[in-house]
């Protein structure tokens, strides 16, 4: 495993959307979030005093102060003095959350070929990289191996790790158990139960397209009221977010456009056993096969033309859900150009004007570290309540 310092990295575009809560708060959950709100507000907003908290968040001075005590004692929130330049009346000692008093390990499995690790500040920049080859390794043989490369990366946190955030093609329910995830060998897997145990941290598992808007909306600035990520690697698969909440579907299998078929007569066969599913078109090794060995020109043909299927199969979803961006997320290389523009173009030629004129297509914002952003992402809505 090879591992860098990253260098001083520029800050994250604006943390100050928030995910929509998609559940009740029962009585019994009341504690769990006034904490919750109160450590939200410290993450995007900065150093507060503690009459500030008890505006913002509605809730009265008495369990502002009882909550910040207790997040003190824990070790999560520090005081930072007077705020600059009062100087009327008591002064107002400021509190702030300590982002840099722990790490969180991500791990980014969407590529067939490698494993992609960080270990990542709290406000989402990357202090360690680390990739591995993967080797064909599916099943249980490759959970063994993520369990490994997992405690390489805690090795070399340099804070406490808050817990550990894994990405991964396939339908993963809200507990980290694996539905299927064909291009891994899993099924009925209890991922992130396996590998808590393993590894005694905390697990978080999801879909890593869904990972993906998660990291784009907290950290890379994208339109909350209605968005797509698309993420290309081994398969294809689309992570959605609409009026400031994810979209899980039924049976959390909500973005798996990958095995949509847009060629029945197709002789190539896609890793869930049929024939002329999406990602046999346009995933990362399909768009590999289709320009190798071809000139600039007729490989922005192939590419151009794969984007156009995209696009299809985009277009009733662009329409159902009246989306303001889509988003691609895999090689800018292959992407970003004509399969981008071919995209557009025919999602424009299949929807209505209303639907479409403000419509963007566009690369992700936080490049090839949206997934690991999104694990990272993952564990701070799981441990603290944060997104």
């Amino acid at each position: 495993m090879t591992t860098e310092t990253d260098r001083t990295a520029a800050p994250r575009r604006s943390m100050r959307t928030v995910l929509r809560p998609t559940s009740k708060v029962l009585p019994e959950h009341a504690r769990a979030h006034n904490r919750s709100l109160v450590l939200q507000h410290l993450f995007h907003d900065g150093p507060t005093s503690r009459a500030d908290l008890a505006r913002a968040s509605g809730l009265t001075r008495v369990t502002i102060s009882d909550l910040v005590s207790v997040l003190i004692a824990e070790g999560l929130v520090e005081e930072r003095g007077i705020r600059p330049g009062q100087r009327v009346g008591k002064p107002a000692i400021l509190v702030g959350m300590r982002t840099s008093a722990y790490q969180i390990v991500s791990v980014d499995l969407t590529d067939a070929s490698q494993l992609r690790g960080a270990v990542m500040a709290l406000t989402g920049e990357a202090v360690v990289h680390a990739a591995l080859p993967i080797d064909g390794r599916t099943g249980e043989d490759l959970v063994d191996f993520v369990t490994r490369f997992v405690r390489r990366l805690t090795a070399s946190a340099t804070q406490p790790v808050l817990g550990v955030g894994l990405g991964s093609p396939g339908v993963i329910d809200a507990t980290g158990h694996v539905i299927e995830a064909p291009n891994r060998g899993w099924y009925q897997v209890p991922l992130a139960a396996e590998l808590s145990d393993r590894l005694g941290l905390p697990v978080h598992v999801a879909n890593d397209a869904n990972i993906a808007a998660l990291a784009e909306f907290t950290f890379g600035g994208a339109e909350g009221s209605g968005f797509m990520v698309v993420t290309v690697g081994a398969g294809v698969g689309a992570g959605v977010v609409v009026d400031g909440s994810p979209v899980r579907g039924h049976g959390y299998a909500a973005g798996e456009i990958g095995h949509v078929t847009v060629d029945p007569d197709s002789d190539r066969t896609c890793g869930c056993g049929r024939v002329g599913c999406l990602e046999t078109v346009v995933s990362v090794p399909a768009l590999r096969r289709a320009t190798a060995g071809l000139g600039r020109e007729g490989s922005d043909a192939a590419l151009a033309s794969a984007g156009r299927v995209l696009g299809g199969a985009l277009a009733p979803v662009v329409s159902a859900l009246n989306l303001a961006e889509v988003i691609l997320s895999g090689p800018a290389e292959l992407l970003d150009g004509p399969f981008r523009e071919g995209a557009l173009e025919v999602v424009r030629a299949r929807t209505m004007p209303v639907v479409h004129a403000d419509l963007s297509v566009r690369m992700a914002a936080l490049d090839e570290d949206v997934v690991l952003a999104g694990a990272a992402v993952l564990v701070l809505s799981g441990q603290l309540g944060v997104s």
